[in-house]
């Protein structure tokens, strides 16, 4: 039973440590920080005001908050600018040796294709024939031909990037009329896995998956 009453007293100190604990702080940060910083932070109020006693824990407690955000603003910005440094040291060494270099730049190119803004560019995963007629290849619609290019042929063209493997970041531009290209059901990021695995890695793919897709505005 006395064990069993330890064991209970114990925990109830663990439960209660962290609050005592957070307490102490807070009341050490307002009184010593807050009550000695306070004419100093609110120094453009009068003097009257910020040491009137009923509103004594008011002012210690504002200037406790603003204090804790500077110091708080503080680490945000000297871990950002000692980060940003190490990794401009790391990225230099990388860059410097041998074969090292050419796989982490190709690796970063490849993260820079995956990147919200470049996605953004691939409306759509296409198959067309390319290079040759009988001979597919996996591309992405990027627009419609406008402009001049539109006017001269005097058809709807569709604008389709169609990378390299395994290196999606080069390719080849190829402006092709609406029905030389199918629309597939894949997405962008499925696609580019699938090219960057050289083909290795096909995502799954259901009839019952067909969806209707919105053919782009053919608006020159």
């Amino acid at each position: 039973m006395l064990s069993s009453f330890r064991r209970a007293f114990l925990s109830g100190v663990v439960l209660l440590a962290p609050l005592g604990i957070t307490f102490f702080v807070f009341n050490w940060l307002v009184l010593k920080i807050g009550g000695s910083f306070k004419t100093k932070v609110f120094f453009f109020i009068p003097r009257d005001v910020v040491s009137d006693p009923k509103l004594a824990l008011f002012w210690n407690v504002t200037a406790t908050l603003i204090v804790v955000f500077l110091v708080t603003l503080l680490g945000f910005l000297s871990r950002y600018f000692v980060a940003k440094y190490l990794w401009s040291i790391g990225e230099r060494i990388l860059n410097n040796l041998p074969v090292v270099n050419t796989v982490y730049t190709s690796v970063k190119q490849i993260i820079g294709t995956f990147s919200s803004q470049n996605r953004a560019v691939f409306q759509k995963v296409v198959l067309i024939e390319f290079p040759r007629k009988g001979t597919f290849a996996i591309g992405f619609l990027t627009s419609n031909s406008k402009g001049e290019i539109r006017n001269k042929i005097d058809m709807p063209l569709r604008n389709i990037f169609v990378p390299t493997t395994p290196n999606p970041t080069s390719g080849f531009l190829v402006m092709l009329p609406v029905e030389d290209v199918r629309e597939l059901d894949m997405s962008v990021g499925e696609g580019m896995k699938f090219i960057i695995s050289g083909g290795a890695v096909a995502p799954e793919w259901k009839p019952e998956d067909v969806k209707t897709i919105e053919q782009p505005s053919d608006a020159p």
